[in-house]
């Protein structure tokens, strides 16, 4: 026998109704039997997310860190290359200061030079 009571419509409304209210009382069960395993869970994947976010954290101050060593040291470079380029530029203006003080001197010779004969020759003809 399949079903011994006489299915109407109200009896098998009301056996819906229980079948529902059981699988509801039934997930309400399971629910609450499984809240300390969800907070467990939930408390760890805070936890993994924490330690995510201090690595990532951590990862962007190591790049930061990198990045003003490598800025550092391009300034440090770029201040190698001026003293170098300031100290070529000085050299190259104390040879030119002194090839023309050389120049200078030689025309101050020359002229010396050229004064005295005249003097000489004005000598001998007077």
């Amino acid at each position: 026998m399949k079903n011994a009571r006489n299915n109407e419509l109200s009896d098998r409304r009301s056996a819906a109704a229980e079948a529902k209210a059981a699988l509801l009382n039934a997930y309400r069960n399971a629910k609450d039997s499984a809240e300390p395993t969800r907070l467990a869970k939930q408390a760890e994947r805070q936890a993994i997310a924490a330690a995510r976010e201090e690595r990532r954290a951590q990862r962007e101050r190591a790049k930061q860190e990198e990045l003003e060593r490598a800025q550092a040291a391009e300034a440090e470079r770029q201040a190698a290359a001026e003293a170098a380029a300031r100290a070529e530029v000085d050299a190259r203006e104390a040879a030119d200061k002194d090839r023309i003080a050389r120049v200078i001197a030689d025309e101050a010779a020359r002229k010396a030079e050229r004064d005295l004969r005249y003097a000489n020759r004005k000598a001998r003809k007077s």
